[in-house]
């Protein structure tokens, strides 16, 4: 089989992603099948532990794990079981990718900009700043080729396959704790913030920090961070920013639309039969699905609680700062893709598509949204 052939993410059926019917809310719990026979017995009893980089009790990040692992059970009848893990467990928080690599799990759920000390290249996976909201993102990889190009590369770089499972939508600035009132604000400041916006943060005074979720309340809380990006309010709640950091900030131009995915060690993926692979699409697809709408149904209520009962300071971004970010952020992209002809390749292609879809939502999406808002 040909390697294109063999990376390309197809599609699965509209019908085989209702199978399994829905899940209460909160979190799933793991599916309890007994006596399940699959309707071909030929097809092997697998068990597989996936190591994850979240806390267990995020309920939309790592919930979308355990959707991915209960529909896979769904549709396999059981016989093919995904066991989620949280942060710390089977990997590091921020090693996920390389366990997965390494074949030390045969799958992760994670996001590739905790590793683009392995090229910068991986954080196309799931967004760049000043990038693609959630919806332009999945419009890129399902239907522009950003997909097949990313997993031609990840085959070859690092012996994975990869399946977008989640999105966050634009993300919030993170919490802070003093206000930011310009881009020389920034100026020594202490902050965790990851990836490329890591980089970018760096190049306008930043001390960046890069911790696993499980431990950004703790440095926030003992003051070893001055500041900390996340999610946005429904996961900010729950992880109890507000009670230790006063200023929130918006918007998260570094994450306009991130993407969770799944990466599966290419040669386990190798040896599963084609039903299994499909139900793996299929329960990623819904995952990617399914976690935007869970953010966007849960974070207006958050957000209302969070400035009502938890005292918290709402900002923008002042203009010089977002002016400033987003300068150093193609000076950085221009300074890959001179380094990394991979990058320079894909990124030419997201650049021509970033370029048509925001002019396109701008006339259409923006040009609603900002009458709605008149007209309230």
């Amino acid at each position: 089989m040909e390697r294109r052939e063999l990376l390309l993410w197809g599609a699965t059926g509209a019908a085989a992603l209702g199978v399994a019917g829905c899940e209460q809310a909160g979190l799933i719990p793991p599916v309890q099948i007994e006596n399940a026979v699959a309707e071909d017995a030929r097809l092997p009893a697998i068990e597989w532990q996936m190591a994850t980089s979240w806390p267990a009790d995020l309920d939309s990040i790592f919930w979308g794990a355990q959707l991915v692992a209960n529909r896979v059970a769904a549709l396999t009848n059981g016989r093919f079981l995904i066991r989620p893990r949280a942060a710390g467990e089977l990997a590091p928080g921020l090693g996920v990718l390389n366990a997965v690599e390494e074949g030390t799990v045969p799958i992760g759920h994670t996001v590739s900009h905790y590793y683009t000390d392995r090229g910068n290249v991986i954080a196309l996976n799931n967004g760049l700043p000043f990038g693609l909201t959630a919806r332009q993102q999945n419009a890129w990889l399902y239907e522009g080729g950003g997909l097949q190009l990313l997993q031609e590369i990840h085959a070859e770089r690092f012996n994975i396959i990869q399946f977008p499972a989640g999105n966050s939508g634009v993300q919030m600035g993170g919490w802070f704790n003093k206000e930011i009132n310009s881009v020389s604000d920034l100026e020594g400041l202490r902050m965790r913030i990851p990836g490329i916006a890591g980089q970018v943060m760096e190049r306008l005074g930043v001390s960046v920090q890069m911790l696993p979720g499980g431990e950004i309340f703790q440095a926030l809380a003992n003051g070893a961070i001055d500041a900390a990006e996340w999610v946005g309010p429904y996961e900010d709640e729950r992880m109890g920013f507000h009670t230790v950091a006063g200023f929130y900030y918006y918007p998260g131009w570094w994450d306009p639309g991130s993407t969770v995915e799944v990466q599966i060690n290419l040669d386990e993926w190798k040896e599963l039969p084609e039903q299994y692979q499909e139900a793996l699409k299929a329960a990623a697809y819904e995952a990617n699905v399914r976690m935007m709408a869970r953010y966007d149904a849960r974070n207006p209520a958050a957000l209302q609680r969070l400035l009502n009962d938890g005292g918290v300071t709402l900002r923008p971004f002042p203009d010089d700062l977002l002016n400033t970010a987003e300068e150093a952020a193609f000076e950085l992209f221009d300074e890959t893709a001179a380094a990394d002809a991979d990058f320079a390749s894909i990124f030419k292609e997201w650049l021509a598509f970033r370029d048509a879809i925001h002019a396109w939502h701008g006339l259409a999406e923006l040009g609603y949204l900002q009458y709605v808002g008149r007209s309230r």
